[in-house]
């Protein structure tokens, strides 16, 4: 960066470095990034956004560092089609009580499972799909 790579340059398959960095839930560097003006919501890639990266692997401090800053927590796209698709279908129950605090929508549709509890149906996460029906999922 200091060098003056462009924070907020796309492509690729994790679509951009917040994104990558928020799948692998590093977050010192995603607070780097987004110091360094890297936009939180931004789209692409097979993961859609960082907050649905950081969800797919249950990255907890991750999600509310990007939360605090913006993210947009029903934002459709990628392959997960939402962050609580992903986080249902990586398996993370207290991931998803976050994203549901924070006003996930249980009955979002879209991505490559339709919605949270087909996702989290796909991998039999009893405990998930007990949660999301609880919370209204259909």
């Amino acid at each position: 960066l200091s060098k003056g790579a462009d924070v907020n340059a796309q492509g690729g398959y994790y679509g951009s470095a917040l994104q990558a960095a928020s799948l692998g839930g590093h977050d010192k560097i995603v607070e780097l990034l987004l110091s360094k003006g890297a936009n939180v919501n931004v789209q692409g890639g097979h993961y859609g956004s960082a907050l649905q990266a950081a969800s797919l692997g249950g990255h907890d401090k991750t999600i509310e560092l990007l939360l605090s800053k913006g993210a947009d927590v029903n934002a459709q796209g990628g392959h997960y089609g939402s962050a609580l698709q992903a986080v249902s279908y990586g398996g993370h129950d207290k991931t998803i009580e976050l994203l549901l605090s924070k006003g996930a929508d249980v009955n979002a549709q879209g991505g490559g499972y339709g919605s949270a509890l087909q996702a989290a149906s796909c991998r039999a996460h009893d405990k998930i799909i007990k949660l999301l029906l609880s919370k209204g999922a259909v």
